[in-house]
């Protein structure tokens, strides 16, 4: 066969496909690929330095395995269906009409025939493989599942069946089913394309090699569908879309027999079909066809719907009672509730004197700090530079100092590199010398000094306080809340210091520098680590700075939480991790749970909306994800040393199946809890998260019996923050106190209930309040017997105990305190509403709140100036808790509150001179408040002339005229103290400015 005429000229030269387009995208390639892998590689060095590289090993490799096996089985089926359908493809179709249709797409497919049929598989098989990859979890769970050791009460097959092989099932089922329906849809439109199958006027021609494929495809589909029909059968008890979880009696008597009948029927049409293929008549197979589609309707659909609405809905109490039964117990079990010990208490409402003797060592604990209030205090007072900083939201935990566990709030003093000034806003700055906080700063939860401002355990820099200093403890904190997206640190041994340690802390004193000298990252000495998180940081600096050095280590992923969920990714991490002082480190303690959502006959929660409260709405604590659960365990207590970031897992709930399965994943990634120390077990909590999942399901689940739980009359709520504009969820609170059964105070976490709230309507009225015992001990890997148990104390309704937000609104209501608050407020100062606490006491509920006062200025910050309780109908109101109860119970509670010291100390106040004075407190009062009243008009008539100095003068006279009457009124009140000044000017430790290492 000749060759075609060349069409360009005689003595011209042949025109060369120019190079540029493929070299262009081979570069592309080669960039795109080496920035993956400058991802990848940079993710194998920090598992690698972190000590967790058989997690991301593990992880990987069963994600690249499953995403094989995904794309071989799609690229597979799909290839051969196609392959087969054209090498089936007649010689001769029988009409030259549509023959010649199809000859022309046929003919504009040929010279890309072999791309197409390699390049749909490879596509079909890349989408399938990713989302096999993306199951990773539900493979390896099957493949090192443990038992649970307890049955479901319908099929009685082993729990973790349903959490562990189920799934599993279901998504092999699912992922074959779409395989079969890819590939038999290929290959149809093959068949079809190459003539095996035509539409005809008078009907639709097959050929025979189109018949047998059509009957495999149908027949396999069909097998799957009725594997699929089974499963669901088991699936039923995990059902959450009535109004109680699990198989109910519609479900059991129904639904289960007829997915039985259709599994069958559909294996009886998949054997038609087979049939079908090899003698050649189609009309038993279709035939099959069209009665399954019926059944499906009939018995899947129409028959358990006539059950539901003739037999059950007439009868559901008594039809339902068993299977309501088992959702209450298994849901209780699946989020244990199960151990709860629940106590009637018969609260009252009088305030007698002397009530709280029997409660001393509760009411002396009390805790009088507002860790979401009082953070501007602890700025500050303990700042020091505006590049250091402390969290919106403080931290409750606990001490034993001279014997005894005192309260405390807790934060650390971070890096804020953001507080730099302009010209210090340099990538040096923020990378290398800036890189660590430093120093943790506590004070008493009971106690406040005599003009409001906390009382400091541990303060100052250098580090010092009854937790320890420099020598005992290491107060540098790398690794925190706010801590920046990547440090460079380190240096070879006898290289100058170049990071900023801690500023002076007295006039004179100097600056100090450090280097660190941990192993808190991966090296970035040689060159080829430094192009790798240049690209992975985008930052040429990182590659050309002389702050690298050959010992460098860079830090990244710094958040506590953060690091835990990605060296146990298989963990949903509590909202609030916590530092603590423990054995000379400071340690963030996080907690990490396992959760299901395949528990049998458990009621789903979505995780997002039940812990849900004021904290994580203001944004203090982190949200949990948007996903349901219906069984959850706190299984692993986690630790990140601040210092240099090392992560500790602890298997803290060690008979939890779920978490011994993914020990058999990573056997040496947890540690058991044995190997806690002393310090640490005396710091762990009960978590905040679990517990507000807890209370949620107890909102209904306190209820046992499956008649009163069907009437739902008994449901109860968790109250609104009643110190927020908004209607949210008021949080938990940390406290030590003394349940009514125990015979000392606990570290414990606590939250009320009231009446169930029904379209924004509810009886504020106080109907439960839950306590978890959050003390662990202090032994080493030694577990309180009593840690974690939840105590519920049921109210009898008509004891009519008010509610959180009554108790607020007699506070903000009763004229007395009202009218001392107005007085707070002249002179544009702020009161502040702090946290309201419950607590069982007295032999009823008292409420507590401290009132705070917060000044104008940039450098104000909340005082604590007064203290709100009330019992019953009573409140009472003064400058300390402990005169405010003496108030409240007849002028001797029976105990003393931990602020009792202050009674009768009254902070210097400011004078004015020339400022009338009296003996006589009424005359004070008044006098005092004239004065304040020309003083604002003054200030107002300087404003509007724009006379600012002036007006300055007039408001220093305001807020003296303020204090005295504070004072007055706190005489006529009988109070023996004054009430601290309106307006304290904050201090700041004196110090030098902080020297500019490089701009």
């Amino acid at each position: 066969m000749s060759r075609p005429a060349s069409t360009v000229p005689p003595g011209r030269p042949q025109p060369r496909r120019s190079a540029l387009t493929p070299t262009l995208i081979v570069v592309a390639l080669i960039v795109v690929g080496f920035i993956f892998f400058a991802n990848v590689w940079t993710d194998v060095l920090w598992y690698q330095q972190l000590g967790f590289f058989e997690v991301f090993l593990t992880e990987n490799l069963a994600r690249i395995v499953i995403f094989l096996v995904g794309f071989a089985i799609m690229f597979s089926a799909v290839f051969f269906a196609i392959r087969i359908a054209y090498h089936a493809r007649p010689v001769y179709a029988p009409d030259s009409d549509i023959r010649d249709n199809l000859n022309r797409y046929q003919v504009q497919l040929e010279p890309v025939r072999r791309i197409v049929m390699v390049g749909l598989p490879i596509l079909f098989g890349l989408f399938a493989g990713s989302a096999a990859a993306s199951q990773w979890q539900r493979v390896l769970l099957f493949l090192n599942q443990e038992p649970f050791g307890q049955n479901d009460p319908l099929f009685n097959i082993d729990i973790s069946f349903y959490l562990m092989t189920l799934p599993f099932l279901g998504f092999i089922t699912g992922f074959l089913i779409s395989v079969t329906i890819v590939a038999g849809v290929a290959g149809i439109l093959t068949h079809y394309l190459y003539g095996s199958i035509r539409i005809m006027e008078r009907g639709i021609f097959t050929s025979r090699a189109a018949q047998i494929h059509l009957a495999v495809s149908g027949a396999t589909f069909l097998l799957l569908l009725g594997a699929n029909f089974w499963l669901d059968r088991y699936s039923s008890v995990q059902n959450s879309g009535g109004r109680w979880a699990g198989a109910l009696y519609t479900d059991v008597n129904a639904v289960i027999p007829t997915k039985a009948i259709l599994a069958v029927a559909a294996v009886l049409v998949a054997v038609l079909f087979i049939v079908a293929a090899v003698i050649g008549k189609w009309r038993l197979p279709v035939i099959g066809t069209a009665m399954l589609v019926i059944t499906s309707i009939l018995a899947g659909g129409v028959y358990p719907w006539v059950i539901q609405q003739f037999q059950v809905r007439p009868s559901e109490q008594t039809l339902e009672k068993q299977y309501i039964e088992r959702n209450i117990n298994m849901t209780r079990a699946a989020y244990g509730l199960d151990k709860i010990q629940e106590s009637v208490y018969n609260a009252t409402t009088n305030a007698t004197t002397g009530a709280l003797a029997p409660d001393a060592q509760t009411t002396a604990n009390i805790r009088l700090l507002d860790p979401n209030l009082i953070s501007d205090a602890f700025s500050q007072l303990e700042q020091y530079r505006p590049y250091y900083q402390f969290p919106s939201a403080l931290n409750v935990d606990r001490y034993e100092i001279d014997g005894k566990v005192q309260d405390t709030v807790i934060a650390v003093r971070e890096l804020n590199p953001d507080g730099l000034s302009a010209n210090q806003q340099s990538w040096l700055n923020r990378h290398v010398v800036y890189t660590h906080g430093y120093g943790v700063v506590a004070a008493k939860g009971n106690k406040f000094t005599v003009d409001g401002k906390p009382e400091f355990l541990q303060s100052g820099i250098p580090s010092t306080g009854v937790l320890g200093d420099d020598s005992t403890y290491q107060p540098r904190v790398y690794f925190g809340e706010n801590s920046p997206d990547y440090s460079i640190v380190g240096a070879p041994e006898g290289a100058p210091n170049r990071e900023q340690d801690r500023p002076a802390a007295k006039e004179g004193g100097g600056e100090t520098q450090y280097t660190f000298t941990g192993d808190g990252g991966p090296n970035v000495g040689s060159f080829f680590n430094k192009v790798l998180y240049a690209i992975k940081f985008q930052s040429s600096d990182l590659l050309l700075s002389d702050g690298v050095n050959a010992e460098s280590q860079i830090l990244y992923d710094r958040n506590p939480r953060e690091r835990v969920e990605k060296v146990a990714p298989y963990l949903t991490v509590d909202g609030n991790a916590y530092p603590a002082v423990v054995d000379g480190r400071v340690k963030w303690i996080v907690d990490g749970y396992t959760t299901s959502q395949f528990y049998p006959y458990s009621q789903q929660e979505q995780l997002s909306e039940a812990t849900a409260d004021s904290q994580t709405t203001a944004g203090r604590t982190a949200s949990l994800p948007n996903t349901s659960v219906n069984y959850i365990r706190n299984s692993v207590k986690a630790t990140v040393d601040a210092y240099d970031g090392k992560v500790t897992l602890y298997a803290w709930d060690d008979q939890d199946p779920v978490l011994k399965a993914w020990q058999n994943i990573f056997p040496t990634s947890l540690k058991p809890y044995s190997e806690m120390s002393a310090a640490l077990m005396s710091h762990v909590r009960y978590p905040e998260d679990l517990f507000k999942v807890q209370r949620e399901l107890l909102g209904r689940y306190h209820v046992t019996q499956p008649d009163n739980f069907y009437t739902n009359n008994d449901a109860w709520s968790v109250p609104n923050d009643p110190t927020v504009q908004d209607d949210v969820k008021q949080p938990p609170y940390y406290m030590s106190l003394k349940m009514p059964d125990q015979e000392k105070p606990a570290f414990q976490l606590t939250s009320s209930f009231i009446p169930q709230v029904v379209n924004g309507n509810a009886r504020n009225v106080l109907y439960g309040f839950l306590a978890a015992d959050s003390d662990a001990g202090n032994q080493k890997g030694v577990k309180a017997e009593s840690y974690g148990q939840l105590r519920l104390l049921q109210i009898p309704p008509e004891t009519n105990v008010p509610g959180p937000g009554q108790a607020q609104n007699k506070f903000n209501s009763d004229p007395t305190v009202s009218q001392a608050l107005n007085l707070l407020r002249q002179g544009a100062s702020a009161v502040l509403n702090g946290n309201l606490l419950t607590l069982p006491v007295g032999g009823g509920m008292a409420y507590v709140q401290p009132v705070y006062l917060r000044s104008t200025g940039e450098t104000s910050y909340p005082t604590l100036q007064r203290v709100l309780v009330a019992f019953g109908d009573k409140i009472g109101f003064a400058p300390t808790l402990d005169e405010a109860l003496n108030q409240l119970f007849g002028g001797a509670s029976g105990a003393s509150a931990g602020d009792s010291a202050n009674n009768g100390q009254t902070p210097a106040s400011p004078t004015e001179p020339g400022a009338p004075g009296t003996p006589d407190a009424k005359a004070e009062l008044k006098a005092a408040l004239e004065e304040a009243n020309a003083a604002i008009r003054a200030g107002q008539e300087a404003l509007a002339r724009g006379d600012f100095a002036a007006y300055g003068e007039e408001q220093r006279k305001l807020s003296a005229a303020l204090q005295r009457a504070i004072d007055a009124e706190a005489k006529i009140a009988a109070a023996p103290a004054p009430a601290p000044a309106a307006s304290p000017e904050a201090t700041t430790p004196e110090a030098t400015p902080a020297p500019t290492p490089s701009s």
